[in-house]
């Protein structure tokens, strides 16, 4: 599974003009699910996730994080982040898991953030979304399990 962290002040996902998620401080995620993810590969992103230290402490270093500061977590699923780009001008998706694979690996990943984090917001699997953020910093790392 893909995670493409960006430290946030503030982020939402608006669907058909309405905003279905959003958060203050905290992480904006998007999700990509790969063929061949499982239940154990998103429990180890969302472990990454909830303890990537990418928040200042009191010197200005990243060691806090989004767990520590109880910052707001914004999940959104996002297929292209398993494109491969390597040939030509035009993406190719054969590495992105089937829709109902990734929908069902997506929502577990949500589940389990429920259960450990509590302030989850999220986009919609298969939809048109319209995500909107402000990176702050920017701070935005890729992390793959």
């Amino acid at each position: 599974m893909i995670g493409l962290l960006q430290r946030v002040s503030e982020a939402r996902v608006d669907v058909d003009g309405e905003t279905i998620g959003a958060i203050g401080r905290g992480l904006l995620v998007l999700v990509g699910v790969q063929k061949g993810d499982d239940a154990q590969r998103a429990a180890r992103l969302l472990e990454r996730i909830l303890g990537y230290r990418v928040f200042p402490d009191e010197a200005g270093r990243m060691n806090r994080s989004v767990a520590d500061i109880g910052g707001g977590l914004l999940l959104v699923p996002q297929f292209t982040l398993a494109a491969d780009t390597k040939k030509g001008t035009r993406p190719s998706f054969t590495s992105a898991a089937p829709p109902d694979e990734g929908k069902q690996l997506f929502e577990l990943l949500v589940t389990r953030a429920e259960g450990a984090h509590g302030a989850v917001a999220t986009g919609r699997f298969g939809a048109d979304m319209q995500v909107s953020l402000v990176n702050d910093g920017p701070v935005t790392f890729w992390l793959e399990t």
